[in-house]
């Protein structure tokens, strides 16, 4: 049975990390940033139905649940723990080998922006109850989506993307701009 083992507070006001006693996901992660999109999800659509919520965002132990700004948490966890507690974790979509991102072919340049962001970026934003995807790279402009708390989040259109972009311009090529895929 899936436990909340810890609740984490995240940079994004409207988003709680769930920490859980049991892994969820070993590769993958899977964002819904609306209920239409978890159709085929049981765990993020039956935490859709929880009154409050609008976003979901889970991978290896962790749900990060976002809540509309007029939504008190209370109701929110009370409803989750509730969830939990008749939620079949067999029933989560089985992860497919590591997904490949769209139609990106896998060029050298790619390949090390991975890297770095595998390394030193997306555990940092998995810690704040988020992620990363890469969504497109042409020439030096480099297309990223934010996912879970990070998505929403002021600070990571600002702060993290300029970080991001810098740490990107030091070690992988001097000309490379980092932009929102979302903005």
């Amino acid at each position: 049975m899936l436990i909340v083992q810890d609740v984490d507070l995240t940079p994004n006001p409207q988003a709680l990390k769930f920490v859980m006693n049991e892994r969820l996901l070993v590769n993958a992660t899977r964002d819904f940033p609306n209920k239409e999109i978890a159709e085929k999800d049981p765990l993020a659509k039956g935490l859709f139905e929880i009154e409050g919520v609008v976003g979901v965002f889970y991978m290896d132990r962790f749900i990060t649940i976002e809540k509309r700004p007029d939504t008190a948490w209370g109701p929110i966890q009370k409803g989750f723990v509730t969830f939990l507690k008749s939620f079949d974790k067999s029933t989560i979509p089985v992860e497919e080998d590591l997904p490949q991102m769209s139609s990106l072919e896998e060029s050298e340049m790619l390949k090390q922006i991975n890297d770095i962001l595998d390394q030193r970026v997306r555990p940092a934003l998995a810690g704040d109850g988020g992620g990363l995807q890469v969504v497109d790279l042409e020439g030096n402009i480099l297309k990223i989506r934010y996912q879970g708390a990070c998505g929403t989040c002021p600070s990571s259109i600002r702060g993290t993307l300029v970080a991001i972009e810098n740490l990107l311009k030091r070690e992988v090529n001097p000309a490379i701009e980092v932009i929102s895929a979302d903005l």
